[in-house]
């Protein structure tokens, strides 16, 4: 396999230092804000971004040193593999939420719904369209009947 290698366009900021009690999904960090400050070589490709409410954030989860393909995720007790759960020990440590955006200046986005570390690298932005990235599901694996909790759940150690 070839492979990949990606440069992050900025650094997003929070107020999160550490992983234990962070949310662990952004319905569990409404209101909470942060910003994302864009390397300057990329500050062009904002254009027209601040016509949109909401946005795509994909990161790197600096933090994660290996990874486990299979893992107990915050929701239950069982173990699980890593593609059927959210955490951050992957194969290859990506993440994405979908935040908030309040306003754009310059080379600086201020976003709220925050659920990732303080100075994590922020690997690319996508506009959040609802008609496209919102999908009925017939099924949702081993989280059916679950999901409506993620808001209440916070980070502990058990992917450190």
């Amino acid at each position: 396999m070839n492979t990949i290698k990606y440069k992050p366009i900025g650094v997003i900021y929070t107020p999160y230092t550490e992983r234990a009690g962070m949310p662990i999904q952004q319905t569990g960090a409404k209101g909470v804000k942060g910003t994302i400050e864009i390397d300057p070589t990329y500050t062009e490709g904002l254009k027209d971004l601040d016509g949109f409410s909401h946005i795509i954030l994909l990161y790197h989860f600096h933090m994660v040193k290996e990874y486990s393909l299979l893992s107990k995720p915050f929701m239950e007790d069982k173990i699980h593999g890593v593609f059927s759960i959210r955490g951050p020990k992957r194969p290859n440590p990506i993440g994405f939420s979908v935040v908030k955006l309040n306003r754009v200046e310059g080379n600086v986005l201020y976003i709220e719904n925050v659920d990732m570390l303080n100075e994590t690298p922020l690997i690319d932005i996508k506009p959040f369209i609802p008609d496209v990235d919102c999908v009925k599901v017939d099924k949702m694996g081993w989280l059916n009947g679950k999901s409506h909790k993620m808001g209440d759940e916070e980070s502990d150690n058990r992917f450190e």
